[in-house]
Formats: C-alpha cells, structure tokens, sequence
C-alpha cells in the first residue's frame, strides 16, 4: 500500500545531493556522503539506477523505460518496485533530495 505514495514523492526523480562522491568499483560503486561522512554501497544495477539520476533523466518513468533496455528479461513491475526501494533507500540516508 505505500508504494503508489513513494512512487508518487519520486516522480520527478530526485536529484544526487551535491556534497555525494561517486565512485565506480569493480562490484558496482561507492557513494560517500562528505556531508553526513556516510558511506553506501551499490551493486552493478545500483550503480546503473544513480548515473540515470538527473540531468540524465527527469521522471521514474523514463529511467525506468533505460534500464529496461539494459535487463529486458526483467519485469517492467519488478524492475520499477525496485528502483522505487533503491530511491527510498538513497533518500533515507540523505544522498538524494
């Protein structure tokens, strides 16, 4: 029940917060929050959902559509509920706004 009330609060996607270093490694990426001295990993898909964060793309909807293109044997409702939980997940922790 509280997905279409998350779904909604991420469209428009939010955005990287500027104090967040990005850092590509073997497994996936790194965020460091210089901030709130927070570190966060990514696996691969993680990784691939924060470079389609804006400016690359505007709306759930649109990164959603990209990522498909990367996993096309991924349900389109699986692979969106999960960019939802990754997204709640970043905000929670102060790497997005």
């Amino acid at each position: 029940m509280a997905e279409p009330n998350l779904v909604g609060s991420m469209t428009p996607l939010p955005t990287p917060v500027s104090s967040v270093v990005f850092c590509e490694v073997e497994e996936g990426a790194v965020l460091l929050s210089t901030e709130q001295e927070i570190y966060f990993g990514l696996n691969g898909v993680g990784a691939r959902i924060w470079a389609l964060l804006p400016p690359v793309h505007d709306s759930l909807e649109g990164l959603c559509v990209a990522l498909a293109k990367d996993y096309p044997d991924v349900d389109a409702a699986d692979l969106k509920a999960d960019v939802v939980e990754l997204l709640g997940e970043l905000k929670q922790n102060g790497l997005v706004a």
